[in-house]
């Protein structure tokens, strides 16, 4: 008897839920968490300082011909690993950077390139009909040796 009262509350409480879930009540009291929203006007402050610190040290690698990006806005994987051509290693076939893989992704890509991105079959990011891929493992630890190295900050 025991048994059959518990699955009989279970389809009960099931049933309470999945009549909620369709009416959609409590649905305005879940929100996504937005995307810097209330941080604090001092961190807001760094950050900037911190963007426009980027910005001049993408500006020397580009101007040492170290540095060149397939996305908008600076790429701060390169630029803090020291430099990178994200145009040839998309072109290469053999891998881009995680920073320049997010924004090809979220469709970030600079007009020349945008036109050439596409999806395969099984929804998977393309360059001029090849899949974009990731760097290999060996060359991310080379990279991020090389990132610890210049920022003297350990991972």
């Amino acid at each position: 008897m025991t048994t059959l009262r518990t699955l009989a509350l279970a389809a009960i409480l099931m049933s309470v839920g999945y009549l909620l879930g369709q009416a959609n009540v409590g649905a305005n009291f879940v929100n996504a968490q937005q995307v810097g929203e209330n941080v604090p006007e001092e961190t807001v402050e760094k950050i900037r300082v911190a963007n426009r610190n980027l910005n001049e040290a993408m500006e020397a690698l580009k101007s040492a011909g170290m540095y060149e990006s397939v996305t908008e806005g600076p790429n701060a994987f390169l630029i803090l690993s020291g430099g990178g051509n994200a145009r040839q290693d998309l072109e290469s076939g053999r891998g881009v950077d995680p920073e320049t893989f997010a924004g090809l992704y979220a469709g970030r890509a600079i007009p020349e390139i945008q036109d050439l991105i596409g999806k395969d079959e099984q929804n998977r990011l393309t360059y001029n009909d090849e899949v974009i891929r990731i760097y290999s493992k060996s060359r991310l630890q080379r990279v991020l040796a090389n990132r610890t190295k210049l920022t003297e900050v350990n991972f």
